[in-house]
């Protein structure tokens, strides 16, 4: 990601004026959340300056790297498979600001900043997309398959709705590993309103409550399933309450604060050994569902201004800035044009790296004990004479 410190130093004004002097403000969450079986957090937060220019900036970053992918796609440049984050960003960051990297996270195949933020770089993203040696697992994964064992990132997700019993598995290892009596690392396990019906996502939910695991079944709901309407696709579109007998909340998934106070308050009940919740992320997307989908068949694009003007994450972030008088709009605007360039420069950085040697298709097939790779006795290739034997 990029160096916080650094760009913090950038952002700050010169001298503070008024009430940026001010280390903390609080600010107003009315509506924000909404409970099921449970009583929901207090519809305030307190906040500071530093804290929601990390937010502007890295919301910010995610909406560029986002739209550079869509231009590079267009291109031609990348290929395949490819899902966009842009109007979601709001999740991601606040789930990541309430959470630390002892909580196993694990996503759908909208990843890229998930992988961001859990041990990538704007470049490894970049290079994973283009196919390239840089990328976060070395060219060989794409848009669907970003991971860092190392920050609890356990991915993307290629099969729709498969994380969620990966994300038991991982609640489950952490209340394994935590001793009796101390607080567990959540697992969150993140899907779309698309996946919220299948069965593994029930039988999921049904062992964590039964074993009480720390499990968040977190539903990043954008409205759409693909081309279909949670009204279209879904008898009971209140998400957040198919748990029946587990709690679950509804958080504004627009608004980063919210996201934050809510998350914070799920970790503490999860973690806590209180067994599993539903999270309910209310939110949109503005692209389609992928770069093959032109998202405007099923849906108007007055609908989609209309979210771009009244909710957009990151205009909200810097509406409180301004209104506190914690950052001017020249400020901010200057800000932008640097990350733009600070994505560009990623881009340049990522296409330079060259393309995995092709003896990268034979690793990672079997690990060692030690961690170290092992090599299948015989690789099968589509022409036999050219199959390879170690």
């Amino acid at each position: 990601m990029l160096s916080s410190a650094r760009l913090l130093r950038r952002a700050a004004p010169a001298a503070p004026r008024g009430l940026r002097a001010m280390s903390t403000i609080t600010v107003d969450l009315e509506g924000a959340f909404l409970g099921h079986r449970i009583e929901v957090p207090e519809a305030k937060v307190e906040v500071t300056k530093e804290e929601l220019m990390e937010y502007f900036r890295t919301m910010y970053t995610m909406r560029r790297m986002e739209i550079t992918c869509d231009n590079e796609y267009k291109a031609r440049n990348i290929r395949g498979f490819c899902h966009l984050y842009d109007g979601q960003e709001a999740v991601a960051m606040g789930i990541e600001a309430a959470t630390d990297h002892e909580d196993s996270w694990i996503t759908s195949y909208r990843c890229h900043c998930v992988s961001l933020l859990r041990g990538g770089t704007v470049a490894s993203v970049f290079g994973e997309l283009l196919g390239r040696y840089s990328g976060q697992s070395q060219g060989k994964g794409g848009s669907m398959h970003l991971y860092s064992k190392k920050e609890n990132f356990y991915g993307g997700q290629g099969i729709v709705g498969a994380q969620v019993p990966v994300g038991a598995g991982l609640a489950f290892a952490n209340k394994y590993k935590t001793p009796p009596g101390e607080k567990m690392p959540i697992a969150l396990a993140a899907f779309g309103d698309g996946a919220a019906n299948q069965g593994q996502v029930y039988e999921s939910s049904n062992m964590a409550a039964l074993w009480k695991l720390p499990l968040v079944l977190c539903i990043e709901n954008n409205q759409y399933g693909m081309g279909t309407s949670t009204e279209r696709s879904t008898a009971n579109n209140d998400y957040h309450t198919m748990g029946n007998t587990v709690p679950g909340i509804k958080i504004d998934g627009m608004n980063v604060l919210a996201v934050k106070k809510g998350m914070e308050f799920v970790k503490e009940y999860c973690g806590a050994g209180n067994g599993p919740m539903y999270v309910e992320m209310n939110t949109y997307r503005y692209h389609g569902h992928s770069m093959s989908d032109p998202g405007t068949t099923y849906r108007t694009r007055e609908e989609i201004q209309q979210y771009r003007q009244a909710k957009d994450p990151i205009e909200y972030v810097k509406k409180v800035l301004i209104e506190h008088d914690l950052a001017t709009a020249d400020e901010l605007k200057a800000l932008e044009k640097e990350l733009r360039k600070e994505v560009q420069n990623a881009l340049a950085e990522a296409k330079a790296s060259p393309e995995p040697d092709a003896s990268e298709l034979f690793t990672n097939i079997y690990i060692a004990p030690d961690g170290s790779i092992e090599y299948p006795p015989l690789v099968r290739m589509p022409d036999i004479a050219k199959s390879v034997t170690f």
